[in-house]
Parts: C-alpha cells; sequence; structure tokens
C-alpha cells in the first residue's frame, strides 16, 4: 500500500500557517465555511510564492481550520494524511490560480470532510495552526522543502491582507502569523517542552513521531520509567515501596515519602496525558517492592 505522504509518484512539503492569538480574547470560531476556506487558500498561496517562486508551480491543500500543535504531531501525521487523500479525490478544477491547484476544504453545515475536525479537547491554546500541503514535482517539492526549512523561520511572516483576513473569518484577534515547516514546529516544541519540564519525555515523542520502529526510554532521576515500542508506550506504575526502592531508598521520614509519592504519581499522569494527546496509546504496567519492572 502506497504512503499518501510520501507516494513514489509525488514529494509533498507538509507545513502550517501559525496563528499567535492575544491571551484571554475569545475565538469565534474554529472552522470556515467554503468559500471562506477558499478566499484564505489563495492569500497563504500568494504568501508562499513570494517566499519561493517554485512553490506556485507546486498544488496547496489547506483546510479552513485551526488547531493545537498536538493534533498535528501525531504518528502518522494523520491531519495532513487526511489533506492528501482528500486532495486526490477532489475535482480537479477545484480552485486554480498560478498554473497550479489551490484546493481548500471548508465546512458544510459546520462539518468538516473526513478526519479534519479540531477536537474540542484542545481549545483555548495561545497558538492555533491552519495546516496545509504543498505537493507536486518531486524535483520541485524537493527544493521548495529545502528552502522553506531553511528559511521560513527566519522570513516566514505572513502578509498583513492574510493575517488580517484570518483575523476576520475565525473571529479571533492574531499578534503574529507566520509560515512554519513540519520541521520547525517539531523543534519549536521540543524547546517549549524543555522549557516546561518535560524534556525526559521528548525521546519518546520523537521516536513515536519520526522513527516508529524503534523504541525509546525515559528514566530520569525521579522520573518515571516509560518505554515507547511497537507504537504505543508502557509507564511502570510503582508501588508506594518500590518507588521508595528506586527513587528514595535513604529517605526514613514518612510525611516527606508520601509528598515525594504523590508528586510522581502526578508526573506519571502529566507523561500520559501529553503523550494520549499526540495520539500515542498508553498502558500502565504494575509493579511491586519485589518486581522488576517490565515495561
Amino acid at each position: 500500500m502506497s504512503d499518501p505522504i510520501h507516494d513514489s509518484g509525488e514529494t509533498t512539503v507538509l507545513a502550517a500557517l501559525a496563528l499567535e492569538l492575544a491571551p484571554g480574547d475569545p475565538v469565534a470560531r474554529d472552522r470556515l465555511a467554503q468559500d471562506a476556506a477558499g478566499r484564505l487558500a489563495m492569500r497563504v498561496a500568494m504568501d508562499l510564492a513570494g517566499f519561493n517562486d517554485e512553490a506556485a508551480s507546486l498544488d496547496l491543500v489547506l483546510v479552513g481550520a485551526h488547531y493545537d500543535p498536538v493534533e498535528l504531531l501525531r504518528p502518522g501525521w494523520p491531519l495532513y494524511r487526511g489533506l492528501v487523500e482528500l486532495a486526490a479525490a477532489a475535482p480537479r478544477d477545484a480552485v486554480a490560480g498560478g498554473g497550479s491547484q489551490v484546493i481548500a476544504f471548508g465546512a458544510h453545515d459546520e462539518q468538516l470532510p473526513g478526519n479534519l475536525a479540531p477536537s474540542p479537547d484542545y481549545t483555548g491554546g495561545p497558538l492555533r495552526l491552519l495546516p496545509f500541503v504543498l505537493q507536486g514535482d518531486a524535483g520541485v517539492a524537493g527544493r521548495v522543502r529545502d528552502a522553506f526549512e531553511r528559511d521560513l523561520v527566519e522570513t516566514g511572516m505572513a502578509g498583513a491582507e492574510t493575517a488580517l483576513l484570518a483575523q476576520d473569518l475565525f473571529g479571533m484577534r492574531v499578534e503574529h502569523a507566520r509560515y512554519l515547516t513540519l520541521h520547525d514546529l517539531l523543534a519549536m516544541t521540543a524547546m517549549q517542552y524543555e522549557h516546561s519540564g518535560l524534556a525526559p519525555l521528548w525521546p519518546l515523542l520523537e521516536a513515536a513521531l519520526l522513527a516508529p520502529s524503534q523504541e525509546a526510554w525515559t528514566d530520569g532521576p525521579r522520573e518515571p520509567l516509560a518505554h515507547y515500542a511497537d507504537g504505543a508506550a508502557r509507564i511502570a506504575m510503582f508501588s508506594p515501596a518500590a518507588w521508595q526502592a528506586r527513587h528514595a531508598p535513604d529517605e526514613r521520614d514518612e510525611a516527606r515519602l508520601r509528598r515525594g509519592f504523590d508528586l510522581f504519581q502526578a508526573r506519571q499522569r502529566q507523561f500520559a496525558a501529553v503523550l494520549e494527546a499526540h495520539g500515542v496509546p498508553v498502558t500502565f504496567a504494575h509493579c511491586n517492592a519485589s518486581e522488576t519492572p517490565d515495561v
């Protein structure tokens, strides 16, 4: 079965329009009707052609909806895969411009096609992303991808008209609008997780996203023991005695032991919640003091 993201007949560029929102401001809608999605897609196509002439010769496939970063960064890139699959079935005269196709997917009666509906579980964040795909000739797409990965971080601000149009159509206050490749988004997320104390978890997420056939572990000092393999993560659930033997063998103060174990359990729940938000299934392996963790 061919991979619609990396089919042998063409290469894709996976990217997003990133909208940084004013903190605490309401957002009127998370999806656009078809006509509005098409208007925004044409503006995006014009911006991308301004960054790189060859981008105009590639098809642009965009969904008129915005998402939390965790919805884009999931194993197999399901949102991007959904866009590619829907574009393959779309009429070739969908929306044309500049000698290439601009294909936009919007909502009909508030319903988006395929798997493109944003999750209500991840609304309210300060960064919202509109994923899009550029696809076409493999050589052209490869050059555009290389150029975008090299330059967009520094030069990828969206045009003022694009930012204002997105602000108006979605009913939100946009402070900054810029373009990011998927590579940029991964690097930015890794940095954010490091700053928020989640650096020990990143090797598992990186394996799940970029090398799903490999294994990865996390087991830092006083950190949960987690193992990624075969598309899922397992987290060792220690009994209080097993946790003490592993992480606090010399501690004798009962109050400090209780607080330490409570913090450890909260950290386990945090790890599990982040992994599951990224679409990585999590199971727990219960371990007693006399057992060797098998995760």
